[in-house]
């Protein structure tokens, strides 16, 4: 097996608010979209991400009702400090402050309309 891509799909109330979240904040462009669906990409190794609005037909219908819930979409990054800068300038939610954990692990989260986290991470040697 040979991936091309990795993409993550999020089931989400507004994608709409999901889509122009990671539009301003994080550098991302509209591959297709539709009624209920968004497909998002990068020029860089960012996983991609397509977002569905809840009880959209595409799903199962077991699935339908249900939402991203629980997770977080991660981004190994450099320049932390100014990333979280940038982002609270920019009046993003910052949900988790600026830290470090012992195992050499700085991050920050922030979070979308929907309540999808968005971890930033730099690791330090």
């Amino acid at each position: 097996m040979r991936v091309s891509v990795s993409t993550i799909s999020l089931t989400v109330a507004d994608e709409r608010a999901s889509r122009d979240f990671f539009l301003a904040h994080f550098g991302y462009q509209v591959a297709m979209e539709a009624d209920g669906f968004v497909s998002l990409t990068r020029d860089d190794a960012a996983v991609a991400i397509v977002l569905l609005r809840r009880g959209i037909e595409v799903l199962p219908p077991e699935r339908r009702d249900e939402c991203a819930a629980g997770l977080a979409v991660v981004f190994t990054v450099t320049g932390l400090e100014a990333e979280e800068k940038r982002l609270r300038a920019e009046g993003a939610d910052i949900t988790m402050r600026l830290r470090e954990e012992p195992w050499g692990e700085r991050l920050f989260q922030v979070t979308d309309p929907n309540g999808i986290v968005v971890q930033l991470v730099e690791w330090v040697g």
